[in-house]
């Protein structure tokens, strides 16, 4: 009986066992591990296609490695693509299997199809692995002398991976040598590729110069320019910029030459031949000049806004980085910039900066038009935008804020919740900006009181209700409602208008506003929680009890007229952004040096450093420097409340 239980444990194991296995054989890699080592080729070439597949969506393939490296002995370039995509991506967590790999690339190196060549030494630089480089050099060699001008430009590309990796090797080998002296290679990629490598290696070792461009070589690029692709023409752009030129005559020819640049359908060529225009003012002192070179650039940026949303998008935060070194270049093109019904928000947000940089008095009521047709969207956010817009326009040019009032005014009478909150904010700015002029309009903004429910909108209101008492008749039942529900108020912003408003309405008329003034006080004194209302109330209580005559003088005095605040970059920054234009930094409008980690370490900035160069602890400074609690200056302690004592 105990022989029998043993032997039928053991059947039971042996099926268990059995089953494990086969559902092991049942899995993918298995399956392709099978197909990989068929006997058919297209098969073979199936199994590679997948696992590639499986790879590129972040599935582990690794254990195939030593399947997928059989396979490369093949003549199809598709299956060879794929196996070297595969050998870079797992080089690293698999560097002694590489070497298995070798002789294959070696072999591939001299292969007769110049396309195989290339492919071999471009995947023998990518793998980045230290036991590849004393076999990658010789046959990277033989390819910088290569005849066919596409494995020379890919060889060149390899130098910069290779000096990347060991810049001794790179030196001892030549390597550097043979790409300055790819620079005069008869074939423009060859040209425009050996000026990326340079550039890069320079980048690598800021300590040693490289390579510096002379003036002899600069008309040989602008020669090569002409020939090269885009990304050719870019590089070699992007060296010119940083050339600085002999003397005025140097300066002219280089930006006349790169001129026809500037209608090329790459956006990415069009803003880097206008960053070179840009940077090359100061060597040119020739007005005409300058004044055609801005002529020129005008029509390819227009151009951009023709592209899709995303290129949209970049032009315009580029073009916006132009227009505050050139604010006229694109004044008489603003209808351009009016927003189509189906840009993207972004795109819409960015054309109403543009759209109010770049108006003028003649184009002002055109453009005050469109906004009101703007603010009348769904979109909440760009409905404020728009509104805000207005009153910028309103408070820059005179003689447009009688129109921009009858605009807001219009855009009340929609009865539309959010667009009235927005209108009452602008009101408050235009009144500010142009005190006494538009008295007539402040006693219909009190009919919206009831429906202002927003923090910033009814704190708008209350100033104004506070600034131009004498202009509304039922002012005293306005304050006197709204003070009931001054404990509910959502912001302290409100209570503090509230507050204010009630003391200028007292000042303006004392017999009306006594009660009134005494109520808010009161209130604001002995039940609010919030210090800066209490504060502001007890100052008000302790003027107008000791000086009433002071008190008029401090809280009527004339205010100076409100100021726009554009959103100007300061001229350094401006200055380091017009040196990137067409790049990230530009379209972030932070410069590179504060996101790029080379260009940081270079730079000296440290890596927690904010948009303006201020790192955290010096910003962190800054904040505590600044003022301190808002009860500062004011003791309260061992004194109770102020008596109220107002004669006149």
């Amino acid at each position: 009986m105990m022989n029998a239980a043993i032997q039928t444990n053991i059947a039971r194991l042996q099926i268990m066992k059995a089953k494990v296995l086969a559902a092991l054989r049942k899995g993918e890699n298995y399956e392709l591990k099978t197909e990989l080592n068929s006997e058919y080729k297209e098969r073979r070439k199936e199994a590679v296609r997948r696992v590639i597949a499986n790879m590129t969506v972040g599935k582990d393939v690794s254990g195939l490695f030593t399947d997928v490296l059989k396979n490369m002995h093949t003549d199809d370039l598709e299956i060879k693509k794929l196996i070297y995509l595969y050998l870079i991506n797992y080089a690293k967590t698999q560097p002694d299997l590489v070497i298995l790999a070798i002789n294959t690339f070696v072999k591939d190196a001299e292969d007769s199809n110049p396309l195989i060549r290339a492919l071999a030494i471009r995947t023998m630089g990518c793998l980045h692995v230290q036991e590849v480089l004393d076999y990658l050099c010789d046959p990277l060699r033989k390819c910088l002398k290569d005849s066919n001008p596409y494995v020379r430009k890919t060889a060149v590309m390899c130098v910069a991976k290779v000096y990347d990796l060991n810049a001794e090797v790179a030196e001892e080998n030549g390597f550097i040598d043979s790409v300055r002296e790819s620079l005069s290679d008869s074939n423009t990629m060859v040209v425009s590729n050996a000026v990326s490598t340079l550039v890069e290696m320079n980048d690598m070792a800021p300590n040693q110069d490289i390579w510096k461009l002379d003036p002899g070589m600069v008309g040989k690029l602008l020669t090569a320019i002409n020939e090269c692709i885009e990304w050719g023409q870019i590089a070699i752009l992007e060296t010119l910029v940083e050339y600085a030129p002999r003397d005025e005559k140097e300066a002219e020819n280089i930006c006349e030459r790169v001129l026809p640049r500037l209608q090329h359908a790459n956006g990415s060529v069009v803003l880097t031949t206008v960053r070179l225009l840009l940077k090359y003012e100061k060597y040119v002192r020739r007005a005409d000049l300058l004044s055609q070179f801005s002529k020129k650039m005008v029509p390819p940026l227009i151009t951009l806004l023709s592209s899709e949303p995303e290129i949209q998008y970049v032009a315009l935060r580029n073009i916006n980085i132009i227009l505050q070194r050139h604010p006229t270049l694109l004044s008489k093109e603003i209808r351009v910039f009016f927003c189509r019904y189906n840009d993207p928000i972004y795109v819409k947000y960015e054309k109403l900066d543009v759209l109010v940089r770049i108006c003028s008095e003649r184009n002002v009521e055109p453009l005050l038009n469109e906004l009101k047709e703007y603010a009348k969207e769904v979109d909440v956010d760009f409905v404020s935008r728009a509104v805000q817009a207005i009153s910028r326009l309103a408070i820059r040019y005179e003689s447009a804020a009688e129109k921009a009032v009858k605009v807001l005014q219009e855009l009340l009478q929609t009865k539309i919740n959010h667009i009235i909150q927005n209108a009452m904010v602008a009101f408050q700015e235009v009144l500010r900006r142009y005190p006494n002029r538009f008295d007539s309009v402040v006693e219909g903004l009190c009919e919206y009181i009831d429906e202002v429910d927003e923090p910033d909108a009814r704190a708008a209101l209350f100033w104004i209700v506070g600034e131009y008492s004498e202009h509304v008749a039922n002012v005293s039942n306005i304050l006197t409602s709204s003070l009931e529900s001054f404990l509910e108020e959502k912001d302290e912003c409100v209570q503090l208008a509230l507050v204010s408003a009630s003391v200028k309405f007292f000042l303006k008329s004392p017999q009306k506003g006594q009660s009134l003034v005494l109520k808010a006080l009161q209130t604001a004194t002995e039940k609010c929680a919030n210090p800066d209302v209490r504060d502001r109330a007890y100052i008000y209580w302790r003027l107008l009890s000791a000086d009433p005559n002071a008190a008029r003088s401090v809280v009527l005095i004339d205010k100076p007229p409100i100021e726009l605040d554009d959103a100007d970059l300061s001229p350094q920054l401006l200055e380091e952004l017009v040196n990137e234009l067409g790049c990230v930094s530009s379209v972030l409008q932070k410069p590179a040096k504060l996101f790029v980690y080379k260009l940081a370490e270079k730079a000296g900035v440290p890596r927690d450093s904010d948009a303006t160069g201020m790192g955290l602890e010096e910003a962190d400074s800054a904040v505590a420097g600044g003022s301190g609690g808002s009860t500062s200056g004011i003791d309260t302690t061992n004194e109770g409340e102020p008596e109220l004592l107002i004669s006149f």
